[in-house]
C-alpha cells in the first residue's frame, strides 16, 4: 500500500510542544497554530470530519507540513504569535485596528511639557497610553492642569537663554495656569517635584499627590494663610473627585490585567481592563472574526498577548475566566469571590454590552450579516442541521368550538413574509379540538406544498406543547417528509421548546436571539389567527341576523351590506333609505324588523 505524503509527514512528527505550520501546492503558507503534542494536534486535522467548511477546505489544501520544536507551550504561543504577524497566513485570525490611539507624553526637555500626542517619537521622553479614546486624554490633562502649574509653551527653556531674558511670560502665566519659568519664576527644582507627581498620577498612583497637597494644606492653615489653604484644598478636592470616579474596586489591588471574552458562531468579543491602584485606567473590547472554529481559550490567550503588547502593560497578574498559557512569568487568577471576581464580572459584562452594540448597528450597516449571524446562532440553539431560512408556524383559534380556524406565518431570514401568510378553516374536525385541528391543516398545508412543486421550510414551530406536535408528525409521516423538515413545539407557559420523541424540554435563554424570533413567530400566527377568527365570527353574526327576517333573501342581503357597509347602518337608516336601495315592499319589512 502506497503511503501518501501527508501520512507520512504526520508519521514523523513529534509529541512535543511546538508550532505547526501548512503551506499549499505553491509554497504559500496557509495556516500557523500551536500544540503541546504536535503529533496528536496536527493529525487530529486529518483524523476527524470537520463541522467549519472553511477548516474541510484548508485540510484539501494542504500539501506541506512544517514544525518547530519549543521547550514549553508558553513558548509556542510567543512563536505563534511572532509567526502569525510576519507571514498573516489567510486562515489565521489577525489582532489589527486601524486606529492610530492617542499618547500622553512626558517631553523629555528642560521644564517638561505634558501633551497628548498619536505620534510617538524615540527621543527619550516618556509615554503613557496608549488610550482608547481621546475622552480619557481630555479629563487627565485637564486634570493635571487643574492641580499643577505647568508650561504649554514651546520654547527652548534653556538656562542661557534664561538669564539674557528672551521671553517674557504670556496669557497662561496671568491666569495662574503657569508660573513662568521663561522668565525664571518657577525653579526647576520645584518645577521637577511636579513632573515626579504628574507621572504617578498618569501610572494611578493620586496616594502620594494627595498626601502632598494635605501636608502643605496644614502648613498654610499653621501660618494663617487662608487664601493659600484654601487653593491647596481645591486642588485635593480635584484629584478626590477624579479617584473617586475612578476607582470602583479595593485600592489594593494594583497592576492587574482583567480579560474577559464572550463569542457566538462567527465572531468572538474580548474585554481588557487594566487596574492600578484600585482604579481602572484602561478599557477596551476587540471584536476578533473567527476563521476555523477556534475555542474561546485559544482565542483569548491570541487576545492576551496582542493587547498587552499593543498597550504596553507590564501588570504581573492577569485576571481571566478560565485557565490559560500565555507566559511562565504572569500570575494568572481565576478569582471565585470578592473584589477581584466583581471585577472579571465587570469585564464580562462589558464585552456583553459591546456585542449588543455590535448587533444593533449591523442591522442598520450590515444587515446581512446580522441575518447570518441570527440564522448561525438558531442553528446552533436548535440543533438543526441547517440554518432555519424558511420557518413557518401554526396556531389554532376557536371560541367554545365555534369557527374553528387555524393559522400558518412564514419568516424568511428571520422577518415575517406576510404575502406566504395562510388562514384555514377547519373542515374534518367537529368541535374545539386543537390536536385533530392541528394535524389537519399540518397535512393540507404541507400536501399542497408538495404537490405545486414549491419549497419546503427548514423549521416548523407549532404552537403548543408535546400534544399539538404530535398531532402535526402523524402529518408529517403521512407525507413521508420525517427527517426532511424539522419541527418543534413551544408550551406557553415556560417557553418550552419540544422535540419530537424527546420528553425533556429545552429552555432557552430569555434574551436569546432565537427564543424572541420564536416568540415572535407564535404571537405573529396567534395574532393572524385570532383576526380571522373574529372576522369569520362578525360575518357569522352578520348573516343569521339579516337571514331571520322573512322574504330577505341572500342577492338583497349582499346588495344592503354593500350599500350601508354593516348591520349597524342598516339598523339605523330611515325606510325612505332603504326603499331607494331595496324598493318599498322589502324596506318595510326590514325596517318593521328592527324597530
Amino acid at each position: 500500500m502506497t503511503v501518501s505524503t501527508i501520512e507520512l509527514q504526520l508519521h514523523t512528527l513529534p509529541s512535543q510542544p511546538g508550532v505547526y505550520q501548512f503551506y499549499d501546492k505553491e509554497g504559500k503558507i496557509l495556516y500557523v497554530g500551536k500544540a503541546r503534542n504536535l503529533k496528536k494536534r496536527v493529525s487530529s486535522y486529518f483524523q476527524k470530519t470537520h463541522d467549519s467548511g472553511k477548516t474541510r477546505v484548508l485540510v484539501k489544501k494542504i500539501v506541506t507540513i512544517r514544525h518547530i520544536v519549543v521547550p514549553t507551550e508558553t513558548d509556542a504561543l510567543l512563536l505563534e504569535n511572532n509567526l502569525i504577524k510576519q507571514y498573516q497566513p489567510r486562515y489565521n485570525i489577525l489582532l489589527k485596528d486601524d486606529k492610530t490611539y492617542p499618547w500622553i507624553c512626558l517631553k523629555k526637555e528642560r521644564f517638561p511639557r505634558v501633551f497628548s500626542t498619536r505620534n510617538v517619537v524615540r527621543d527619550g521622553s516618556e509615554y503613557f497610553g496608549p488610550y482608547t479614546n481621546f475622552k480619557t486624554v481630555r479629563t487627565l490633562l485637564d486634570l493635571i492642569k487643574g492641580v499643577y502649574a505647568i508650561r504649554t509653551c514651546n520654547y527652548d527653556l534653556s538656562e542661557a537663554k534664561i538669564n539674557v531674558q528672551k521671553y517674557k511670560v504670556c496669557l497662561e502665566y496671568h491666569l495662574g495656569n503657569c508660573a513662568g519659568p521663561c522668565e525664571g519664576l518657577h525653579k526647576e527644582e520645584e518645577y521637577n517635584k511636579q513632573i515626579i507627581a504628574i507621572r504617578e498620577i498618569l501610572k494611578g498612583n493620586f496616594k502620594e499627590s494627595l498626601q502632598e497637597f494635605k501636608k502643605q494644606m496644614k502648613a498654610y492653615a499653621t501660618k494663617m494663610e487662608y487664601e493659600e489653604a484654601q487653593r491647596i484644598k481645591e486642588k485635593i478636592e480635584v484629584l478626590e473627585n477624579y479617584q473617586a470616579k475612578s476607582t470602583i474596586v479595593n485600592p489594593r489591588i494594583s497592576n492587574v490585567d482583567v480579560f474577559t471574552i464572550v463569542s457566538d458562531e462567527s465572531y468572538g468579543y474580548v474585554n481588557f481592563l487594566q487596574v492600578s491602584y484600585g482604579a481602572i485606567i484602561r478599557a477596551h473590547t476587540l471584536e476578533i472574526k473567527k476563521k476555523l472554529e477556534e475555542s474561546d481559550r485559544e482565542l483569548l490567550e491570541w487576545t492576551i498577548m496582542e493587547l498587552r503588547e499593543r498597550f504596553h502593560s507590564q501588570s504581573k497578574e492577569l485576571l481571566v475566566p478560565f485557565e490559560v498559557t500565555v507566559s511562565e512569568t504572569l500570575k494568572i487568577t481565576i478569582p471565585k469571590l470578592g473584589d477581584k471576581k466583581q471585577l472579571l464580572e465587570l469585564s464580562e459584562r462589558n464585552a456583553k454590552l459591546y456585542r449588543q452594540e455590535r448587533f444593533k448597528q449591523l442591522k442598520i450597516t450590515d444587515p446581512d450579516r446580522h441575518v447570518n449571524r441570527i440564522m448561525l446562532q438558531m442553528q446552533k440553539d436548535l440543533r438543526l442541521g441547517s440554518e432555519p431560512r424558511h420557518i413557518e408556524c401554526f396556531d389554532n383559534s376557536n371560541i367554545q368550538g365555534t369557527n374553528p380556524v387555524a393559522a400558518c406565518v412564514v419568516f424568511k431570514d428571520g422577518k415575517p413574509s406576510k404575502k406566504d401568510y395562510r388562514h384555514f378553516n377547519i373542515k374534518t374536525v367537529d368541535g374545539p379540538d386543537d390536536f385533530a385541528s392541528m394535524e389537519e391543516v399540518v397535512y393540507r398545508r404541507y400536501k399542497r406544498l408538495l404537490d405545486e412543486g414549491q419549497s419546503l421550510p427548514q423549521l416548523i414551530v407549532i404552537d403548543g406543547g408535546k400534544g399539538q406536535l404530535s398531532s402535526a408528525l402523524k402529518s408529517i409521516d403521512a407525507l413521508g417528509l420525517r427527517g426532511q423538515i424539522a419541527i418543534i413545539g413551544i408550551a406557553k407557559r415556560l417557553e418550552e421548546i419540544y422535540f419530537p420523541g424527546d420528553s425533556v424540554p429545552l429552555y432557552l435563554d430569555k434574551k436569546s436571539e432565537s427564543l424572541k424570533i420564536i416568540q415572535q413567530l407564535r404571537n405573529e400566527a396567534h395574532r393572524f389567527g385570532i383576526t380571522f377568527h373574529r372576522k369569520k365570527r362578525s360575518q357569522a353574526a352578520v348573516v343569521s341576523e339579516l337571514d331571520s327576517i322573512e322574504g330577505i333573501g341572500d342577492a338583497t342581503r349582499d346588495v344592503l351590506l354593500s350599500h350601508f357597509k354593516s348591520v349597524k347602518r342598516i339598523k339605523e337608516a330611515s325606510e325612505e333609505d332603504l326603499t331607494a336601495v331595496v324598493g318599498p315592499s322589502k324596506a318595510k319589512k326590514i325596517y318593521t324588523h328592527f324597530h
